[in-house]
């Protein structure tokens, strides 16, 4: 499926026609799915894409092409117009392309193997069903819900530079939504779990307490009561902490944000100009990590062939790094960090997160919470609200507990809640990091116009700090 020698072609064409630089990349991937709904399974899905991408700069410009299913004259005429559209573009853009250096390798790399499919998504169905009893058998539960699936991705880039690299690997993902449901009153919990391998990511065992868990929480939030609007100390479970670092200290990071290119769904960074600068309180560490093993963002190379290494972001609260693609590394003098990605060969890298998370430190859970007098608890993520420049934010979460005299109260549970803060004054109120962190799956990150959905992952320890907590009702 991966055509080296045609993507050596395509390239070589390209630079016939007058290309300064050309890359090619070409994808074949596998994808199955279903949707379980009270024991019974609501729909399957499946599908197989091969495709290839050629990109190229001619006079400054960029142009990029892709074709599904391709054949040597699909190519062919694919390089055609990339080139065009380079050319035709050349006279028209403000600032030239130039690519940062980078080494070229040629390497083949697996994360894990490809098992035989049908055996694994038999499995995943029926794990799937036992869970789902677990779940329903809780009573006060209305409704179950487990999505899943798996996709296999194999990869080629080739580089005009001399680069050829293939990269294979399988990711496998389920999440779980218990709802439960009393006189005019719903409530649900959910929990997603997976990353990059197979189906020994989903420890039966951790998965099965889960699927109590969830169910358990939903039923006890019917009698839960919404919480009153106070600006309080806060200590966020590792899933929160993964929402908050995605949207307020990740996307921010992405260089092209930072540079004002790329502004589509909240694309501001609220941190521009501020390499050096204090950010945040000096307890606060942060780094984008593609060679964290299992983590839905597990890299070696990035779509540009730049080879993976972590990107230290924040140094004791000091912002020192971005993430970069090799134009936006050569804009700003430093070296390229292998940032970018795509969600398929049929579009344009964009500078991605790709495992970004707060960096733990020392203290445990227990003494983080012995030393709060009065303030909260909260657990899980659910919905974000953000300002353009991702300067002000707003998360709900699943469920909050009260904290009193160093003690977390569990018979004090509160719903649909919404931790509020700034950015800046958040970060600089951080006061303890745990030395227990979790790197958490988050499953749709958008980004771009048109949009590209990408998997990552994010996360942290369980995090200290002063925010607002309010109802969303």
């Amino acid at each position: 499926m991966l055509d080296e020698d045609l993507a050596s072609k395509a390239i070589g064409y390209a630079l016939e026609l007058g290309a300064n630089y050309a890359d090619v990349r070409v994808e074949y991937r596998e994808s199955r799915g279903f949707l379980l709904e009270n024991g019974s399974i609501e729909h399957t899905a499946s599908s197989i894409d091969h495709g290839l991408s050629i990109r190229v700069i001619v006079d400054g410009a960029w142009g990029f092409y892709a074709v599904a299913e391709p054949n040597r004259e699909d190519v062919s005429d694919a390089v055609d117009k990339a080139v065009r559209l380079a050319r035709g573009s050349s006279g028209r853009v403000k600032e030239r392309v130039i690519l940062a250096d980078t080494k070229a390798y040629r390497d083949r790399v697996e994360f894990g193997f490809k098992v035989d499919s049908s055996v694994e998504f038999a499995r995943l169905i029926d794990y799937a069903k036992e869970y789902d009893s677990i779940i329903r058998r809780r009573e006060g539960i209305y409704k179950s819900t487990i999505n899943a699936g798996y996709d296999y991705v194999e990869k080629l880039f080739m580089s005009s530079e001399g680069t050829s690299i293939i990269q294979s690997y399988m990711d496998t993902v389920m999440g779980m939504s218990a709802t439960a449901y009393e006189q005019g009153l719903t409530e649900s919990v959910s929990r997603v779990e997976g990353g990059r391998g197979g189906l020994e990511l989903l420890n039966h065992e951790y998965m099965s307490r889960v699927a109590e868990d969830i169910a358990d929480k939903a039923v006890r939030l019917l009698k839960a009561k919404p919480v009153k609007e106070d600006k309080a100390v806060v200590v966020m479970d590792p899933d929160f902490v993964a929402l908050l670092t995605h949207e307020i200290l990740g996307h921010p990071s992405e260089a092209d944000r930072v540079l004002g290119y790329e502004m589509a769904w909240a694309g501001g960074a609220w941190w521009s100009n501020m390499l050096g600068k204090r950010i945040g309180s000096d307890l606060l560490n942060v780094s984008d990590d593609p060679t964290i093993p299992y983590s839905l963002g597990h890299y070696k190379y990035d779509d540009e062939g730049v080879i993976a290494r972590e990107k230290v972001l924040v140094k004791d609260g000091i912002l020192v790094n971005h993430m970069h693609s090799r134009a936006t590394a050569y804009i700003l003098g430093t070296e390229p960090n292998a940032g970018m990605r795509a969600s398929g060969y049929e579009y344009m890298p964009l500078i991605r997160m790709a495992c970004t998370y707060i960096k733990p430190l020392d203290w445990s859970v227990d003494e983080i919470i012995k030393d709060v007098n009065d303030g909260y608890m909260v657990y899980g993520q659910k919905v974000p609200s953000i300002d353009m420049y991702r300067y002000n934010w707003s998360i709900s979460c699943q469920y909050a507990y009260k904290i009193e005299n160093g003690e977390v109260r569990e018979d004090k549970i509160f719903r649909d809640v919404i931790v509020m803060g700034n950015a800046p004054e958040f970060f600089a109120s951080i006061d303890a990091c745990s030395k227990q962190y979790e790197i958490r799956p988050i499953l749709n990150c958008g980004k771009g116009d048109p949009m590209q959905t990408l998997r990552m992952g994010n996360g942290g320890p369980y995090v200290r700090g002063v925010a607002t907590v309010k109802s969303i009702a």
